[in-house]
């Protein structure tokens, strides 16, 4: 399975930002997807995450409510909707992938990686 992100730059807090996500090599309904997102000098922290069959999508606190996951299966798309963006938002963001089934919030849980993009919110 590839990864590739894509969709980030710069934005105003406030602003809003699609990023999305491209799989190829196998069947993306087969996987469960995820975004993860890594500032300077942190550790890459949780964003979420949406289940195979796309019923299911879990949060962290920090984007609840300000972030909507969804998957186009038809297109192998994974896209990270990103509404009232603030500066604390910005951080190169990774989408991932397991066959698992388990919709992990730990980086350990997904076995494949897009290279990332960066999005910056300037306040």
């Amino acid at each position: 399975v590839q990864l590739q992100a894509s969709g980030g730059g710069l934005v105003q807090a406030e602003g809003s930002m699609r990023l999305s996500c491209a799989a190829t090599g196998r069947t993306f309904s087969d996987l469960t997807a995820g975004w993860f997102r890594q500032a300077p000098g942190k550790e890459r922290e949780f964003v979420g995450v949406i289940s195979k069959n796309g019923f299911t999508t879990v949060y962290a606190d920090s984007v609840k409510g300000r972030f909507t996951i969804s998957r186009d299966d038809a297109k192998n798309l994974l896209i990270l909707q990103m509404n009232s963006l603030k500066p604390g938002d910005t951080a190169v963001y990774f989408c991932a992938a397991t066959y698992r089934n388990s919709a992990s919030r730990t980086a350990s849980g997904y076995d494949y990686w897009g290279q990332g993009t960066q999005v910056t919110v300037s306040s």
